[in-house]
């Protein structure tokens, strides 16, 4: 969700109508007030922030996200009619993650906008493995469904673990039992579907998301 703090009635509309138009979710606000409000409700992904308002500048308003813990890493988009030098570094220094001047071309500002979030994307752990509301965090052996911890046998995480790996592939019973249990050892194919059993049980409603695919094997995730 992209918040917008614009008190000029078209460029808002305008620019709501144009992250809309390119797969954005974006709500719009003419005022301080209004966007406080917003973030009691839910949180950005990014800020776009005037800085002439009429009840509480956009410098002011930055300097508050960034002092507030749960929004100092929010990225911040300043969008100013001043475009001295001064006020892109006075707005750069409070924490702004990019500084548009007015007047801008919808474009430039969804290419900016997609530069920001890649570069201020959190950098995802290797060892923490996720699907939907499931999540595995393979040094400290914990799985999480639904925010409760689940308690697995060890065959029962590798074989979690195998299928996140793999998120969006059908993986064959044959493949499983190599990779889990290994090519020297006598296991039925059965013994997968036994896992995959119980594995589903102790999910719970995440359960639900290992797929049976019919003659083939398992899936987690869907496509990928």
């Amino acid at each position: 969700m992209i918040y917008l703090v614009e008190d000029d009635d078209s460029i808002r509309e305008l620019v709501i109508y144009t992250l809309h138009s390119t797969g954005f979710e974006a709500v719009g606000f003419m005022c301080a007030k209004d966007f406080w409000k917003g973030i009691e409700k839910q949180m950005p992904a990014l800020v776009l922030l005037d800085i002439m308002l009429p009840d509480e500048d956009g410098l002011q308003i930055l300097k508050k996200l960034r002092s507030n813990t749960s929004t100092k890493k929010v990225p911040v988009i300043m969008l100013t009619a001043k475009g001295t030098e001064y006020d892109k570094v006075v707005g750069l220094d409070s924490g702004a993650d990019d500084y548009i001047p007015k007047p801008f071309g919808m474009m430039e500002l969804v290419s900016r906008i997609k530069a920001v979030l890649r570069r201020t994307e959190p950098v995802k752990d290797e060892n923490v493995l996720e699907a939907g509301s499931i999540s595995v965090d393979i040094d400290k052996h914990l799985v999480m469904a639904d925010g409760k911890e689940v308690t697995l046998t060890l065959k029962e995480f590798e074989l979690l673990c195998y299928l996140l790996k793999n998120k969006g592939f059908v993986l064959s019973r044959d493949k499983i039992l190599s990779r889990i249990w290994g090519y020297d050892i006598d296991v039925e194919t059965r013994t997968v579907d036994v896992h995959i059993r119980t594995l589903r049980q102790k999910l719970g409603s995440c359960g639900e998301m290992i797929e049976t695919v019919r003659g083939v094997g398992y899936r987690i995730g869907g496509t990928r």
